[in-house]
């Protein structure tokens, strides 16, 4: 039996789905369950305690990521509500990079959906364990075998029913518990706060029996313990077929399904059951591991608040003007007032205050230990994906990924009072926000923002008048595009010149040559034997070859998919420079991509869309339309799956076009695929 500790008995969760699947919902009903909220906040009403920014409340979605603390059973749980909406994907991979286990929630009737699909893909990414809840029983349509297939066709792990609805659609009526062979029950006049455990009703009870066979023959599968009942045939009690489904778990072998309907209050304290009984507690996760930065030795923290500090800030947040950041604790402890060292920045900080969330509320503690999530007041060089860690024995976390914007959007300031607010929001939201780049043009006098998706930069406009009261002028949503070149070609840059005083000179011929789609950028050098000049012309060189990749000779976008050879650079004795060697490998890069047949790329996304059936001609002939490409068209049911391939240019506006072309019932999803050509 695992120890009875503090640290045993925290659970640090996310909950992650499809946009709509009901993540929110389920997290309500968990604060209400819980005590930690004296009533439910509907999602549909603008009240869920979780969505708290008006833009949230206002679209009916969750945009940022919020983090509140419950206890359940005796076990403190950390739960982030994450965001089901593909522009605020970073929300997600953030939250997954720091959280131990993962609650899925997926939609009865829809079963597994694009966003579905890419959360479960970025929790196996970082080895995440998860439980899944197939949430909307109560639905018409309502597919609860369905759902499961589709998640053993689509991903890698196991999904292991133990649980089975109790009727679906309209006549769902409670869950069985497959472990406990009882009806579960939820009385509808407390709002789901009392349910009771009762006999099966005996027309389940074949049906039951099928499934609690079913469960145990996959368990044994993976668990040897209960492989060797089972084949014996002895009763397994229920102690030990949650033992082994914790381990089974935690391994990934396994993913536990249950089921119910959040709206209808019923389902959800399974779900916690779950979480304390399958999800691990920071002491079952292997310890974290990272770079020593002076010894550049790979180290490791266990979860122990004895061991020296490691902590990882995955999410900063702009609090009436004050920044606040979120860190996962990893190993050792955080009192205030304490000095902490940002190994990435390399530099010291003081703690001002330690605050426990609850969504955007707070609550001052005096410490925090290992597998704690909390957020920091005072530290202000930090940004996210940094770490923090004990300067005596200082560690280099493995950073968070970011995601590349595809979409920019040209914002102008209404007057000079507001230009200075501009500067100042726009900071901010910066810090906060890493998927978001800001970038001022001089010939336009415009500033660009880029972002996700048209979604995530309306909200970051609509928050710049209303948190920072900046006034802005919107253009049009621009695509970002990318620069290449289609053959091969050499070229030679020449730089003679002085300046000041000092003479410069520099002479280079490359060669470049394009490569594959997503290969990316590689310099290499090759040069006849005994021509190569010193190193620090050559480095200057390739300097200047990286300067010239940020800006393509079509319309000064980044450059992509390059080789570029160094063939030879000449040394005149006495006159050549660094300086020299840089301008003139810039020049030659130019003179080359000119020669090469350069051309623009621009992105393409992945589009999923969701329609009844009896409008999948009027879809496929707009993707058509719009210089798409039909990937696959996948029935379910009543609505069919159309997965397709659309340059991003085309698809503005496309959400008004879909609703009037299908009466509003088809819904769709995009996200970046590739670049590729205009």
């Amino acid at each position: 039996m695992a120890s009875r500790t503090k640290l045993s008995r925290t659970r640090n969760i996310g909950i992650v789905a499809h946009i709509d699947a009901g993540k929110t919902t389920v997290s309500e009903r968990i604060l209400f369950y819980t005590g930690k909220s004296y009533k439910m906040g509907e999602v549909h009403d603008g009240e869920a305690v979780m969505d708290w920014m008006p833009q949230e409340q206002e679209r009916g979605i969750t945009i940022t990521s919020a983090v509140t603390t419950c206890s359940w059973a005796n076990h403190e749980i950390h739960i982030i509500d994450t965001p089901g909406h593909v522009d605020f994907t970073i929300e997600v991979e953030r939250s997954l990079r720091v959280l131990d286990g993962a609650v899925v929630v997926f939609d009865a009737v829809a079963g597994v959906e694009p966003q579905s699909e890419t959360v479960w893909h970025q929790a196996d990414k970082y080895g995440v364990p998860k439980v899944a809840f197939i949430n909307k029983m109560d639905r018409v349509g309502a597919n609860y075998s369905g759902a499961i297939l589709m998640m053993r066709e689509r991903f890698n792990s196991l999904p292991l029913p133990i649980q089975i609805p109790a009727g679906e659609g309209e006549e769902f009526r409670g869950v069985v518990d497959l472990i406990g062979m009882q009806l579960i029950t939820w009385d509808e006049a407390s709002k789901g706060l009392t349910y009771g455990y009762g006999e099966i009703p005996a027309g389940l009870l074949p049906q039951a029996q099928e499934h609690r066979d079913r469960m145990i023959a996959l368990l044994a599968d993976v668990d040897d313990a209960i492989a060797e009942k089972y084949l014996d045939g002895g009763e397994i009690p229920g102690e030990e077929i949650i033992a082994a489904l914790r381990t089974a778990t935690i391994a990934l072998k396994i993913v536990p399904v249950m089921c119910g309907s959040a709206l209808r209050n019923k389902g959800v304290q399974p779900v916690l059951d779950a979480v304390v009984d399958f999800l691990p507690s920071p002491e079952d996760i292997p310890p974290v591991t990272g770079t020593n930065p002076v010894t550049k030795q790979q180290e490791t923290r266990r979860s122990n608040d004895r061991e020296p500090l490691a902590a990882l800030a995955f999410k900063i947040m702009q609090d009436e003007g004050r920044k606040l950041t979120y860190l996962r604790v990893y190993s050792g402890r955080i009192h205030t007032g304490d000095e902490l060292y940002n190994a990435s920045r390399g530099r010291k900080e003081k703690v001002a205050r330690l605050l426990k969330m609850h969504a955007n509320k707070r609550e001052r503690v005096e410490e925090a230990v290992a597998g704690e999530i909390i957020a920091v007041m005072g530290l202000k060089e930090i940004t996210t994906g940094d770490t923090i860690c004990d300067e005596a024995h200082p560690i280099l976390l493995e950073p968070i990924e970011f995601y590349e914007p595809v979409i920019s959007l040209a914002i102008e300031a209404k007057t000079p009072a507001d230009q200075e607010k501009l500067t100042v929001a726009l900071g901010k939201l910066v810090e906060e926000d890493p998927t978001l780049r800001v970038k001022y043009e001089d010939e336009t006098a415009q500033t660009v923002i880029s972002g996700m998706g048209e979604l995530h930069l309306e909200i970051i406009t609509d928050r710049l008048l209303r948190e920072f009261n900046a006034r802005v002028n919107v253009g049009k949503p621009r695509v970002v595009h990318r620069e290449t070149i289609q053959k091969r070609a050499e070229s030679e840059g020449i730089f003679e010149r002085e300046l000041g005083e000092k003479r410069h000179f520099g002479r280079v011929r490359i060669l470049l040559e394009p490569r594959g789609r997503g290969e990316g950028i590689e310099i290499v050098r090759r040069l006849a034997e005994g021509t190569a000049p010193p190193e620090e012309f050559l480095a200057a060189a390739e300097e200047g070859l990286h300067e010239a990749l940020l800006s393509g000779v079509i319309a000064g976008y980044p450059v992509i998919d390059v080789r570029v050879v160094i063939l030879d650079a000449p040394v005149k004795e006495g006159e050549a420079t660094a300086l020299g060697f840089k301008i003139a490998a810039s020049a030659a890069f130019r003179e080359g991509c000119l020669k090469a047949d350069a051309v623009l790329l621009e992105p393409i996304m992945l589009v999923d869309v969701m329609t009844p059936t009896e409008f999948m001609g009027e879809v496929i002939g707009d993707i058509n339309a719009r210089r798409g490409e039909v990937q696959a068209i996948v029935p379910k049911g009543l609505v069919s799956e159309i997965r397709a391939r659309v340059p991003l240019k085309a698809m503005f506006g496309y959400s008004t076009d879909l609703r009037s072309a299908t009466q509003g019932r088809a819904v769709f999803t995009m996200q970046f695929f590739a670049y590729d050509s205009a």
